[in-house]
């Protein structure tokens, strides 16, 4: 595996890999997953904290990138924010002017919301970020595996309904 992978996105290369298998041959699924987003994140957060972003504004905004017009509660449940924390985090991209809300013109009591243009340049400068470390892990998987990866991940939440 490559360096760039070691520096955050599997375990210390200091450990035996077989000290590494037998962790996670009995660690729980949730565990994997979460340690899986924890080295991520810790990649990604310089460049939020650069655009003074938390994760899960970055999540918003990607969310938002992706799918225009939504409604709040959408955002919420695609993000994978509580609706409460969705509120405070929107009102401070909508205050840095990076989303805007209005109301939903087919139900007038209900808000959908939309990145700014502003919200758009960003979104693309982090992109490149995510997208390098993407990259990375794509090359210490190989192509195939990766794709296999990500392929998995997106079908994963809809074998629990």
């Amino acid at each position: 595996m490559s360096k760039q992978l070691a520096s955050g996105l599997q375990p210390d290369p200091a450990r035996s890999p077989d000290a590494a298998s037998r962790e996670h041959a009995t660690a729980s699924l949730a565990l994997l997953l979460k340690r899986t987003e924890h080295a991520l994140r810790k990649r990604l957060q310089p460049t939020l904290d650069a655009e003074d972003l938390f994760f899960e504004q970055w999540q918003v905004l990607v969310v938002l990138a992706e799918n225009p017009g939504m409604r709040m509660t959408e955002v919420a449940d695609v993000a994978v924010v509580p609706a409460a924390t969705l509120t405070r985090h929107m009102d401070k991209l909508v205050e840095r002017a990076l989303v805007i809300r209005r109301i939903d013109p087919a139900d007038k009591r209900r808000v959908v919301v939309a990145l700014s243009p502003m919200g758009v340049g960003l979104v693309t400068r982090i992109r490149v970020t995510e997208q390098t470390i993407e990259a990375s892990l794509a090359t210490g998987l190989g192509a195939d595996r990766y794709q296999e990866l990500v392929r998995e991940l997106t079908l994963a939440p809809h074998l629990f309904d």
